[in-house]
């Protein structure tokens, strides 16, 4: 698995002396004596969290931690704190009012449109919340029963989901831009018993129809406590083909895991406001728009709408008129506004700013670069997170006020986190070295099982390495034991006999200034088995011309190898993306293939993109 992107840019970005000086850890040997403790003594370095989150101790509570990753020596399992009671709800809002934080402001709601917008209160998203839980209730939902939430990015899909925790009634959130097939297939999987959903959404100028349900009841609803094992929420994720997956999480470890990561990654403060521009649909938004934030008594931004709707300013807008102090959003939209150039950025102070994110992918060298210098004027660290819907939270990733940053690295690992790199046969890798990113331990967030299906959890993810959790992602450590990401696996290409990361190569055509963006898939040729068939979207004012891709290809060959030039290169005015921003690489497999039928495009931000794409494919 070659991945030469962390030779790209070996600067080393170490924070500021006056941001370590503040942060909640500030250095290096900070990090390490903690880290070494969360891994030797995980009850002990837990246990204080679990207190904070008011997480009650019963006489059922017997080991802190219970977990085998081996499929050999019995069915794989993860329990913390079971027996141990908990309430979700409960530690978001009542333990905050309790504290003197009703009167803050949980919510900025920013809508679809600049002029839509609205606040709410810890003390009021306590009474929504305690009076829609009485609705469920009323409906007959009660501990146990699954609930479906379809919704758009509004102030009442967090209630909804809380009404739902506060009750122990696990929650299955469905993306809004989910068809109904899709939907329908995850309501009947996960054999929920109601549906919560909205009458409608605007994204940009499109509206979207949906349902409306509303109703009024007593504003007093105490809390259910249920077992820290107990399911807390399922969200479904899809691959390319297949079932989805319900993914498990359970109450008590995935608390942890939401409250310590939003704290420590971020480094919130009281008194700074925090912005996730992720939908609430996708695990991104459950952790680090909803839990996470409210566990600590955070003040965020919730955002209905989109990055460049009215115009490509909207995201320093929002920045300027919330004064936010930690942004966190996707390099696939820090791309997209890059593509816009600098000075729409510029337009916009952005001096709130202190910490800066990134979610959902490996983030190429250029838009870090990018994303520091323009956007955060060279003084905002920032911290590029792995993670995914199964781990419930970040697993590897900086600490502001400690990490030297290494752009393009997610560099180590979090607070009892063992990742390990191993070869095809299986074996750990020492030192510098690349293979299949795994992990040979748990942490509290990891997720329990697929709903209703706990052999193919065992299958997807324990099965190919006994003993370890497998991401499904390649990874290179570098000399100073950084970790970089390359990609999944499937997303591998075998050239005339070279294993080949797409990631590498996209990154590589990146580096071209007049190149916005690119994605790299497979193509199947009679000779080498595979050739690469790159698409490149050119900055706006650019001209795709041979000369470009004439460029581009001997960009390659400098860069990674003869053998990495692509056989094609094709114009892409826009890449097919879901309407959370992710490019559908199996839309483009099928396009460098010529195959006309592209299975189910349902999901796509811009259906035209496609037939945009058609139309100058390569023969």
């Amino acid at each position: 698995m070659a991945h030469r992107v962390g030779s790209l840019c070996e600067d080393l970005y170490p924070p500021s002396k006056s941001f370590s000086e503040k942060a909640f850890v500030s250095s290096m040997e900070e990090y390490s004596e903690m880290y070494a403790k969360s891994i030797r003594e995980p009850a002990t370095f837990w246990r204080p969290t679990a207190e904070i989150l008011g997480i009650k101790s019963t006489s059922e509570e017997k080991d802190f931690v219970s977990w085998n990753f081996n499929p050999q020596k019995g069915p794989i399992h993860v329990e913390w704190l079971k027996g141990a009671q908990a309430n979700m709800c409960y530690s978001a809002l009542d333990l905050n009012i309790q504290r003197g934080l009703g009167d803050n402001v949980a919510f900025y709601w920013e809508g679809n449109e600049p002029e839509d917008d609205s606040v709410m209160t810890y003390k009021q998203l306590f009474v929504e919340v305690c009076k829609f839980a009485n609705v469920l209730k009323k409906h007959g939902v009660k501990k146990g029963d699954r609930v479906a939430i379809y919704m758009p990015m509004v102030p009442s899909l967090v209630v909804a989901m809380l009404a739902c925790t506060r009750i122990g009634a696990p929650h299955s959130i469905v993306f809004g831009g989910f068809s109904s097939g899709s939907l329908k297939d995850r309501i009947i999987d996960s054999s929920c018993s109601i549906l919560i959903t909205a009458d409608g959404v605007y994204r940009g100028t499109k509206c979207v129809a949906l349902k409306d349900i509303c109703d009024q009841v007593d504003e007093v609803c105490e809390p259910e406590w249920v077992d820290c094992e107990d399911t807390l929420f399922l969200l479904y994720t899809s691959g390319s083909t297949g079932k989805p997956k319900g993914v498990l999480h359970t109450t008590g470890g995935y608390m942890m895991t939401a409250y310590s990561t939003f704290k420590y990654v971020f480094d919130y403060h009281p008194g700074d406001i925090y912005w996730c521009t992720a939908d609430i649909g996708w695990i991104t938004g459950h952790t680090y728009v909803t839990y996470g934030p409210l566990l600590n008594g955070a003040t965020s931004v919730l955002f209905e709408g989109v990055p460049t709707y009215p115009d490509g300013g909207r995201f320093w807008a929002v920045v300027d008129k919330y004064k936010v102090t930690q942004l966190y959003t996707a390099p696939t939209a820090i791309r997209l506004l890059m593509k816009m150039g600098d000075s729409i950025v510029k337009r916009y102070s952005r001096k709130s700013l202190k910490v800066l994110g990134t979610v959902g992918e490996p983030i190429n060298p250029e838009a870090w670069m990018w994303y520091h210098h323009v956007v955060g004027d060279s003084g905002c660290p920032i911290v590029d997170t792995f993670w995914q819907t199964e781990t419930g939270g970040h697993v590897i990733t900086p600490l502001p006020g400690a990490t030297v940053a290494k752009p393009g690295s997610a560099t180590f690992p979090f607070f009892g986190v063992v990742p390990v790199i191993l070869d095809e046969n299986g074996r750990e890798l020492n030192g510098e070295c690349e293979g299949y990113l795994c992990f040979s331990q748990p942490w509290p967030g990891i997720m329990r099982t697929v709903f209703g299906d706990h052999e193919r959890f065992e299958t997807t993810y324990f099965k190919k390495f006994p003993g370890y959790y497998t991401t499904g992602d390649g990874a290179r450590r570098d000399t100073d034991g950084y970790i970089w990401v390359t990609g999944r696996i499937d997303d591998m290409l075998n050239v005339s006999g070279h294993l080949l990361s797409t990631a590498e190569v996209e990154s590589c055509l990146v580096e071209e200034q007049s190149v916005a963006e690119s994605a790299v898939v497979s193509r199947p040729h009679p000779v080498k088995g595979e050739c690469l068939y790159c698409f490149v979207t050119p900055m706006d004012g650019v001209a795709f011309t041979d000369a470009l891709v004439a460029a581009l290809k001997e960009r390659i060959r400098e860069k990674i190898g003869p053998f990495a030039c692509p056989d094609f290169i094709q114009y892409a005015p826009v890449l097919p993306k879901t309407r959370s921003g992710k490019i559908m690489r199996r839309v483009l497999r099928k396009i460098a293939a010529g195959e006309t039928n592209l299975g189910d495009v349902s999901t796509l931000a811009d259906q035209s993109s496609v037939e945009s794409l058609m139309r100058h494919r390569l023969d």
